[in-house]
């Protein structure tokens, strides 16, 4: 998702802005959930807010994984942080919240580049974007994904 060496166009529009994981059927691997991704590309044509369509993406009654490679501005800087998100609604199963816990760390572990790591637990925590600004650098954060907090 983060890698920056020279890209073509049509390789910068195939990268990843944000990728959920799921469970397979077995319950014993853990993989990118089918259709559950942004693509650079996407953005501006058919996505115009990455982190709303982020959230969107999240299903309200079961645990996921996710990666989101935010862009923010500070009062000095613009940047870039790849974040880890464990998504444990409260209406999701038990043992279902028990199986994403034990394998979080096993799959965040896989990833190099994870600056942030965020579980949350319901959409009132995920939809205001001031929450992941806060993770991402407290009160010097001044926009996320282009819109002013």
């Amino acid at each position: 998702m983060k890698v920056r060496k020279l890209l073509s166009s049509d390789e910068v529009k195939k990268r990843k802005k944000a990728v959920l994981f799921c469970l397979g059927e077995d319950k014993k691997k853990i993989i990118v959930e089918e259709g559950k991704q942004i693509l650079l590309g996407d953005i501006g044509e058919s996505v115009e807010d990455p982190y709303a369509c982020f959230v969107k993406l999240l299903p309200l009654n079961d645990c996921r994984y996710g990666l989101y490679d935010a862009t923010y501005e500070t009062k000095e800087t613009m940047k870039e942080d790849l974040v880890f998100v464990f998504w444990a609604p409260e209406g999701a199963p038990q043992t279902s919240k028990m199986i994403y816990t034990s394998c979080k760390d096993v799959i965040k572990n896989n990833f190099t580049g994870i600056k942030h790591e965020w579980q949350v637990n319901g959409l009132d925590e995920i939809q205001d974007r001031s929450t992941l600004a806060n993770k991402l650098g407290g009160n010097v954060v001044i926009s996320l994904e282009g819109r002013p907090l």
